[in-house]
């Protein structure tokens, strides 16, 4: 009698589950952390994209104040935080923008009502360094 040598294939799964498992989780993790980067990055850009936002550092880049307290050129510096909602014409921000400049760092703080185009209840220049605060809505 010849011993017949019958081979006992292993499944797809018990031959490569060792690879698969790690490699399903590290995926499903990248595509998690993907999705939270775009939200962020959509409302950030959202808020820097804004007229309020746009409107307030101009008026920050071109005050004589915060040009001598800063220095030239002002920039944004940073993550944009805070909050603005708008519908058709009308909305409203509340915005807190890092800005720098050769000589120093600040936070312009930003709050509006939009009723057809933005009108700023608020728009002042935090000094980090001496705490002294601009406001830019005093001609």
């Amino acid at each position: 009698m010849e011993d017949e040598y019958v081979e006992v294939r292993k499944s797809w799964w018990e031959r490569n589950w060792k690879w698969f498992v790690p490699t399903g989780c590290v995926s499903i993790l990248l595509i998690f952390v993907v999705f939270i980067a775009s939200i962020f990055f959509g409302v950030t850009s959202m808020m820097t994209n804004s007229d309020a936002y746009k409107g307030a550092m101009i008026e920050a880049q071109k005050n004589k104040q915060v040009i001598e307290k800063l220095g030239s050129p002002i920039e944004d510096d940073g993550m944009t935080s805070g909050s603005i909602n708008t519908t058709n014409d009308s909305g409203n921000c509340d915005l807190q923008i890092p800005i720098k400049g050769p000589k120093g760092k600040a936070t312009l703080f930003v709050v509006a009502q939009k009723k057809g185009t933005w009108k700023y209840s608020e728009m002042s220049v935090l000094i980090k360094n001496t705490n002294e605060e601009i406001d830019l809505l005093k001609k």
